[in-house]
C-alpha cells in the first residue's frame, strides 16, 4: 500500500506539468462561479437590488407594499405607514409585501409573451421567486380575517397607479370607466370574497330559481350564487357578505292577491324574515345589515322592503327597478341590475347576434304595450310619422318578428314601462342594436363600472320629439363605435349555463363586492 501512495506522489510532483494546468483550473472555477450566481434565488444584479425582504413581515404597515401592474420589469410601491383599526377590536391589519408582474400579450413567430410569469419563458431563478412571492401574498392574505381583508382591498384600490397599458385581453377597455381599477377589484374579489347564504326559508319565495321571463335575472343569480364553490362559504365568521336568497318573482306569485292592489302582505313577509334572521344569528346586528344584500328584479322589489328600516337603507339591494326618485335605491351604494328575458332556460343565449351596418335600414325601433307615461308620449310623434322611426305599439307577427325588426336597426328604444326598467335594453345588446334609453332617474345596469355613454343613447323625457333628430346628429363614425362596442359588451351580459369569468353573474357579483368595499371610507376600521 506504501509503494502504490509513493509511486502516486512521484507521479503528480515530477511528471505533471503544473503550468499547463494552471489556465484549465481558472477555467473551471471561473464556469463553476457563473453557474452558482445563475441558480441564485434573486440574481447579484441591479435588476432585483429593489427587491424587498418578504421575510419581514410588518404588523404596523410601516412596509406595506402594494401589488403594481408594469410593462417590463417588476417594481414596489412603499405606502407611507398607516395605522388600519378593526372595527370592534384594536387589533391592527398586518401588512402584505407583493410584487406582481404582468407583461404584454402578443405573439410573433418569434416571441411569445404573457400576462403572467411563465416558467418556459421566464429566467428560472425569476419565475421560482415570483412564484415563492405569490405563495407567501396568497398565505398572507388567507391569515387576515375577513374585515382586515376588505380593508387592505380597499387601500389597494385607492393607491392603485392608473394608466396602465396592458390588461387581460378578454377585457375591451372603451367598455369600463376605468379599466385599471376595474381589473384589480375584480382580481381581489377572486381572492378574498367569501358569501354565506341563509339557508333559512322555504321554497318557493327562498331557494328557487326561477329561470324564465323577464324577471329571470334574480334566478340566475340565485341559482349561481348558491352553487358556487368559489365564493360560498359555510362557515360565517368567514364571511365578507352575506345573501339573503329570496326571490321578488316567487314572493309576488306566493302572497300578492290578484287585483288588491296590496303590496302590505309581501312586505311584512320580509319584515319578519329579517327579524328573524336578525335573532337567530349575531351577523345582522353587528353591522345593521349593511354587509347583507339582495337581489330583485320584479317591477315591485324596492316597495316589498319597505316595512324594515335597516333592510331599505342599510342593506346593498342589486334592483332591476333602479329609480333614484323614489328614496329606496341608492346610486352609489346599489346595485342596478339588468333585466333580461330568458325564453328557454336549457339556451339563453340563442338566437343572439345581428345584422351588419349596411344591413340596418331602419335608423329607430320600439314596439310594445301602452303602459306607463313615456310609451305614450312616444307614439303621439312617431307612430307612423316617418319610414326609417318604426314606432308602435305591440307588434304583429305576421310580416317581420319583433328580434328581426332590432338585428335591423341601428336603434332600438328602450323606454320605461310603469317602471323605469325595460329588458329591451339586454335585448338591444344582444341583437348589436346600440340602446337609446328614455327614462329619467334610472341608474344603467353595472353603472358603476361600465361606461354607457361608449355604447348607448340616453334621451330625456321632454325630449322625446326631437328623438330622430339627436339620433341623425350622431355621426356615423360615432356610431360605429358604439355599435362595435356594443358588440364587445354582449359577453359581459350573458347567462352562461356555467357561470364564465366576466360573464353577467360575475359582474352582478363584482358591483355588489365593490359596493361593500365603497362602505369602508377610510383605514379606521369605521365601516
Amino acid at each position: 500500500m506504501n509503494k502504490i501512495v509513493h509511486s502516486v506522489v512521484i507521479f503528480l510532483i515530477f511528471r505533471i506539468d503544473w503550468k499547463k494546468l494552471i489556465p484549465l483550473a481558472a477555467i473551471i472555477t471561473i464556469t463553476f462561479a457563473l453557474f452558482q450566481l445563475k441558480t441564485l434565488p434573486y440574481q447579484l444584479t441591479t435588476l432585483n437590488s429593489s427587491y424587498p425582504d418578504t421575510n419581514t413581515f410588518d404588523i404596523n404597515l410601516e412596509s406595506q407594499i402594494t401589488p403594481l401592474t408594469i410593462n417590463e420589469q417588476p417594481e414596489v410601491i412603499k405606502i407611507d405607514p398607516e395605522t388600519a383599526m378593526l372595527n370592534s377590536s384594536s387589533q391592527l391589519v398586518p401588512s402584505i409585501a407583493v410584487v406582481q408582474e404582468k407583461v404584454k400579450v402578443t405573439e410573433t413567430r418569434n416571441q411569445v409573451d404573457v400576462n403572467k410569469p411563465n416558467k418556459s419563458v421566464l429566467p428560472l431563478s425569476f419565475s421560482s421567486a415570483s412564484e415563492r412571492r405569490r405563495k407567501r401574498y396568497l398565505r398572507d392574505l388567507k391569515a387576515l380575517s375577513p374585515y382586515e381583508a376588505l380593508v387592505y382591498a380597499k387601500k389597494e384600490l385607492d393607491t392603485i397607479s392608473v394608466g396602465v397599458d396592458y390588461h387581460d385581453p378578454n377585457l375591451y377597455v372603451p367598455l369600463f370607466r376605468n379599466i385599471t381599477i376595474f381589473e384589480r377589484s375584480y382580481e381581489l374579489m377572486e381572492l378574498i370574497l367569501k358569501v354565506f347564504v341563509y339557508q333559512d326559508g322555504k321554497r318557493p319565495i327562498f331557494h328557487a330559481p326561477y329561470l324564465r321571463g323577464i324577471y329571470s335575472s334574480e334566478g340566475w343569480f340565485m341559482k349561481f350564487m348558491e352553487s358556487s364553490k368559489q365564493f360560498v362559504t359555510r362557515d360565517p365568521q368567514k364571511a365578507n357578505l352575506f345573501y339573503l336568497p329570496y326571490s321578488a318573482r316567487q314572493l309576488q306569485h306566493a302572497l300578492y292577491v290578484p287585483n288588491s292592489h296590496n303590496m302590505k302582505p309581501l312586505s311584512v313577509f320580509l319584515r319578519d324574515y329579517v327579524n328573524k334572521i336578525a335573532s337567530k344569528y349575531a351577523f345582522w346586528n353587528r353591522t345593521r345589515g349593511s354587509d347583507h344584500f339582495l337581489v330583485a328584479c320584479h317591477d315591485w322589489g324596492p316597495y316589498t322592503l319597505k316595512d324594515h328600516e335597516e333592510l331599505t337603507k342599510n342593506t346593498i339591494k342589486a334592483l332591476c327597478n333602479a329609480d333614484t326618485s323614489e328614496g329606496v335605491f341608492v346610486a352609489g351604494k346599489d346595485v342596478s341590475l339588468p333585466e333580461t328575458t330568458i325564453g328557454n332556460p336549457r339556451r339563453p343565449l340563442r338566437n343572439m347576434g345581428g345584422k351588419k351596418i349596411s344591413q340596418r335600414p331602419i335608423l329607430a325601433f320600439f314596439a310594445g304595450g301602452m303602459h306607463g307615461r313615456v310609451r305614450p308620449t312616444l307614439l303621439k310623434y312617431w307612430a307612423n310619422k316617418d319610414k326609417k322611426m318604426i314606432i308602435s305599439g305591440p307588434m304583429s307577427y305576421k310580416t317581420m318578428s319583433y328580434s328581426r325588426h332590432m338585428k335591423s336597426s341601428k336603434y332600438c328604444i328602450c323606454p320605461m314601462g310603469f317602471e323605469v326598467n325595460s329588458p329591451r335594453i339586454v335585448e338591444a345588446i344582444y341583437y348589436e342594436c346600440v340602446p337609446v334609453i328614455i327614462a329619467d332617474n334610472f341608474v344603467p345596469p353595472l353603472n358603476e363600472v361600465l361606461n354607457w355613454s361608449a355604447f348607448s343613447v340616453s334621451v330625456a323625457e321632454h325630449d322625446i320629439p326631437k328623438l330622430k333628430e339627436i339620433l341623425e346628429a350622431i355621426p356615423m363614425k360615432r356610431y360605429r363605435m358604439m355599435q362595435n362596442n356594443v358588440k364587445m359588451l354582449q359577453r359581459h351580459f350573458y347567462w352562461n349555463r356555467t357561470p364564465v369569468k366576466y360573464d353577467m353573474f360575475h359582474m352582478i357579483l363584482h358591483s355588489i363586492w365593490l359596493s361593500r368595499l365603497n362602505q369602508i371610507q377610510d383605514l379606521t376600521g369605521t365601516p
